[in-house]
């Protein structure tokens, strides 16, 4: 049997993961109101040329919000509603942040790495407080440059100290494990919360 590869850091995304969406009924709900299918509603906000030029730091989050008001036809009420009603469903995953505090306390350095807006540390530190808990923090908008692009992911393995080949990186989109895995570090796709516990302390001995 192979050996298991030694492990000193482990990165996490963000939306998907420590932050889920246990409802869409918000985002269905808007989606029908605008005669699209939930899923391309969804994707537009986060993936669209506006979304990605936020997420890349090429324009705020006010601005992509502004742009989404203006594309929909929507005044300030509606575009109001329509963004409250999009991220109503969403919750910390407080079991694996817990967890993510065990692995600190057992020596493991924790990082974050994630494609976001300019407000991604606002909403980190108010709304889901959760960045005390880890020693590294790189986000796309930040730094100009996003999964899975090979040089966001040496930036996070130098945020948290170790080279790529001793990092765990999870992540809820198969993109960005495969991006992760080029650059020659361990990843954990994120399909199902107790399945990556589980995982994680397989490969770490941290339950």
């Amino acid at each position: 049997m192979e050996p298991k590869r030694v492990i000193q850091a482990i990165l996490f995304d963000v939306g998907g993961v420590l932050i889920r969406t246990k409802s869409r009924a918000g985002r269905e709900q808007w989606a029908t109101k605008l005669g699209m299918d939930s899923w391309e509603f969804e994707n537009l906000i986060f993936n669209g040329d506006s979304g990605r030029q936020a997420q890349l730091g090429q324009k705020t989050y006010e601005q992509h919000w502004h742009w989404l008001g203006e594309h929909f036809a929507l005044d300030q009420t509606d575009l109001q509603a329509m963004r409250r009603d999009f991220f109503a469903g969403d919750t910390l995953n407080e079991d694996l942040v817990d967890h993510v505090r065990r692995l600190r306390q057992s020596g493991y350095r924790t990082g974050i790495l994630s494609n976001f807006a300019d407000d991604a540390r606002p909403l980190w530190t108010d709304v889901y407080p959760f960045l005390d808990n880890f020693d590294g923090v790189i986000i796309s908008s930040e730094v100009g440059v996003m999964k899975p692009d090979a040089r966001i992911y040496h930036l996070a393995a130098e945020s948290v100290e170790a080279s790529p080949d001793k990092v765990l990186f999870i992540d809820d989109f198969i993109e960005n494990i495969e991006g992760a895995r080029r650059v020659g570090m361990q990843a954990i796709h994120f399909k199902e919360p107790d399945r990556v516990r589980r995982q994680l302390a397989d490969l770490t001995g941290v339950t």
